[in-house]
């Protein structure tokens, strides 16, 4: 494998995005590129996140659309189309990243999988400590994590364990639920064949579900990322769930659908044929 492609969600949040950039930028495998995708921060805060990428230890781009709600699908199939990379790494612009995050991805991939990771909380009050003193998790030890663990600063210290699970993880290869866009690997061309995301799935809910039941669907199969690639996700207020039930209702719907695999509005309105 070559280049990865980080995707980095973000909406109005600079600070974390900081936090999370300053984690990605201390890789011990440093051949990747990050695509910024900003789902519609205002002026004022997509000044401050675009001068993110005056980096020249990784390559940085920003992709940026109007706010018109959460429109995570939409712009992460834009940054895709932006990106040059041959495997795609999704992950929030509020998740911090541990030093071997990428190396460790690169060794877990494998032609015709998918790879979901998995996360530890923050609490809000430590998360508003991180913030506040730029605390830089990504250079604590697991000494300073059983501490934040016994001080209920995070929900949990297993999730941090690395454990070579070796054939286990791919044991629960057609099993979509838990797999989740803040922590998920894939290639590049596996995303492309289903189409991406479906932006039909407007408003906070399931359309990374979505994406991951038409891989299966399409005969990729699911390789557990678990205590291998974990990401400490900080607190921040629950999302507006309005269009919840609708998107679920939809997930069911296509989780029947064993011929359903390319979504019906997905990233191929923003790659030109033969480009890739």
């Amino acid at each position: 494998m070559n280049l990865i492609s980080v995707i980095v969600t973000t909406y109005n949040w600079p600070e974390a995005l900081k936090l999370c950039l300053d984690s990605l930028l201390a890789q011990d495998d440093t051949h990747f590129e990050i695509i910024i995708a900003d789902d519609g921060s205002s002026p004022a805060n997509l000044a401050i996140t675009q001068a993110y990428c005056a980096t020249d230890r990784v390559k940085i781009h920003y992709v940026h659309h109007a706010d018109q709600g959460f429109r995570a699908g939409t712009i992460r199939n834009k940054a895709v189309a932006a990106s040059q990379g041959e495997y795609l790494i999704f992950i929030d612009g509020d998740c911090v990243v541990l030093p071997g995050f990428i190396r460790k991805h690169r060794y877990l991939a494998k032609l015709g999988c998918f790879v979901p990771g998995n996360r530890v909380l923050l609490s809000q009050d430590f998360t508003r400590q991180v913030i506040d003193q730029h605390v830089l998790l990504h250079q604590k030890n697991g000494v300073d994590f059983i501490a934040f663990r016994l001080g209920g600063k995070i929900n949990r210290i297993f999730a941090l364990l690395q454990l070579p699970l070796g054939p286990l993880r791919g044991i629960q290869s057609t099993k979509w639920q838990n797999a989740m866009t803040c922590n998920l690997a894939l290639w590049k061309d596996d995303f492309i064949h289903v189409n991406g995301f479906d932006e039909l799935f407007e408003g906070w809910g399931f359309e990374d579900s979505d994406l991951v039941i038409r891989l299966i669907h399409a005969g990729v199969r699911r390789k557990e990322g678990r205590f291998a690639v974990p990401v400490l996700h900080l607190w921040h207020p629950q999302n507006d769930k309005s269009q919840q039930a609708l998107n679920y209702q939809r997930l069911l719907e296509r989780v029947q659908q064993q011929d359903f695999i390319s979504a019906k509005k997905g990233v191929s309105q923003y790659i030109e044929p033969l480009k890739y």
